[in-house]
């Protein structure tokens, strides 16, 4: 995919609801799962997706939350939904995040030029914004499939 496409498939799940991150068992390429969901009154089905970021030189996660997030989420209850359905802090255990600011690529990455001119491939760079976690990736190229019910993320 070229730069405008990629931002196109991130700009197509903003909002959603990322439901699993991490580097793919073969361990070369960072996959994001989303759930994807419309109005039901539109009659389109929720789809499962998974983002492919190939060649994932990089990848970084970090937290959201403000340290005073992090002190009103710290009781252990707050890891099972039904647990800490009434606590106030984050609720982890709901097991998803929702994909805001969003996705997406940053300008003039110094870092994916760079392993562009290594590589002699193009590389790019994402800004994954969510409301627990705070993506960086710099990659290759994406590839974005639909994702059968019950694959392993998406078993809730």
């Amino acid at each position: 995919m070229d730069r405008s496409e990629i931002q196109a498939a991130f700009d197509e799940v903003f909002d959603q609801a990322l439901v699993f991150h991490g580097y793919a068992d073969h361990m070369r390429d960072y996959d994001v799962f989303v759930h994807a969901t419309t109005d039901p009154r539109t009659g389109i089905p929720p789809r499962h997706l998974r983002y492919r970021f190939t060649h994932c030189v990089r990848a970084s996660a970090t937290s959201a939350l403000s340290p005073q997030g992090w002190r009103d989420s710290l009781d252990d209850r707050l890891v099972d939904h039904e647990r800490g359905r009434d606590l106030d802090g984050y609720g982890w255990g709901v097991r998803w995040q929702a994909l805001y600011p969003g996705m997406d690529l940053v300008a003039d990455s110094a870092e994916a030029r760079q392993w562009s001119r290594d590589l002699d491939l193009p590389f790019h760079e994402a800004a994954i914004g969510t409301n627990g976690h705070n993506i960086s990736l710099v990659f290759s190229d994406l590839v974005v499939d639909v994702i059968p019910v019950g694959h392993a993320p998406f078993v809730m």
